[in-house]
């Protein structure tokens, strides 16, 4: 796969966190990862999480997907100590906490404050550590439910023109990283280069738009949840026929559901064939605690290969 070539450097050193069940016997456990990497934004070290799904090491000449997580604004960290905040939400949350058997290779990185954290946001500059879930030795913690919104839906009349969302200090300043991560973990490990997938939430829902316009050669399939495209990125996403589905909350006020629509009407103005949006009409911008949580889409991304 050629992707961007950084200096980003993979060290050899794999820190594994292992889960351990008795009743395990004929299949290898799954695993958790702290993958250390040289980041080509500050040259210094940090890591990102590399789940390794259940029954990972029984058969050598098996191939797995591979899904990349990119997680939302909240769970923003250094990439060393913060990296946890990145287990609250989505896939990861799912597999790890959870224990759901997912069998996918997933990648989780963790997108650096940018000095987040310095603009009065609550969610960032009062979070506790003790919002981390933790993984029972047995047995799995209580789900936080995902529950229905008491305001009026929000509107979804079409949008013609749309300001850009910069995203100021998004996951566009370190898509080398991404990419190298990607591709190291296709290299060092039993992958399926041709079931590599890309899903994220908020902001991680327009960083996987970006990600996907700007190397739609990589990925087999997108789920951006609560995250809209601007028409602009959709070219690359349609020539290369790139399979997408969309979440948005209904009565999401964070990023009402009429602006997703712009970008994917772009999509099928360019004659894109697989594009599908599926709005939560009772749920609000935490639509994707019911997404990650149910089954669908894990079925759907297993259902594409890439072209």
């Amino acid at each position: 796969m050629k992707t961007s070539t950084g200096i980003i450097a993979f060290l050899g050193i794999t820190l594994s966190i292992m889960s351990c069940s008795p009743n395990e016997k004929s299949s290898s456990v799954e695993e958790l990862l702290r993958i250390p990497f040289i980041s080509t934004l500050d040259q210094e070290e940090h890591e990102y999480f590399l789940y390794l799904p259940k029954g990972y090491r029984d058969d050598p000449a098996k191939k797995w997907p591979v899904m990349m997580f990119l997680h939302g604004n909240g769970e923003r960290g250094n990439g060393r100590d913060e990296l946890d905040f990145v287990l609250i939400h989505g896939p990861l949350y799912e597999a790890w906490i959870q224990r759901r058997d997912l069998p996918f290779i997933i990648i989780s990185p963790q997108l650096p404050m940018f000095g987040m954290d310095t603009l009065g946001f609550d969610y960032l500059t009062n979070r506790d550590r003790n919002s981390i879930p933790k993984r029972l030795p047995e047995g799995t913690p209580e789900r936080e439910p995902a529950g229905r919104m008491s305001q009026p839906m929000a509107g979804a009349e079409p949008v013609d023109s749309l300001p850009y969302v910069t995203l100021p200090r998004g996951w566009d300043q370190i898509e080398t990283d991404l990419m190298n991560m990607i591709d190291h973990v296709l290299t060092n490990y039993q992958t399926d280069a041709d079931r590599v997938y890309l899903t994220g939430l908020s902001y991680g829902g327009f960083g996987t738009w970006y990600m996907a316009s700007k190397h739609p050669e990589v990925f087999a399939a997108i789920s951006p949840i609560v995250g809209w495209g601007h028409p602009d990125l959709m070219p690359p996403i349609a020539q290369s026929r790139l399979p997408v589905w969309v979440f948005s909350g209904g009565r999401d006020t964070v990023v009402p559901k009429k602006y997703f629509l712009a970008g994917l009407n772009k999509l099928e103005e360019l004659g894109h064939p697989e594009v599908r949006y599926t709005i939560e009409e009772d749920m609000g911008h935490d639509t994707w605690k019911r997404v990650y949580g149910g089954e669908d889409l894990y079925r759907w991304f297993l259902e594409h290969k890439r072209k």
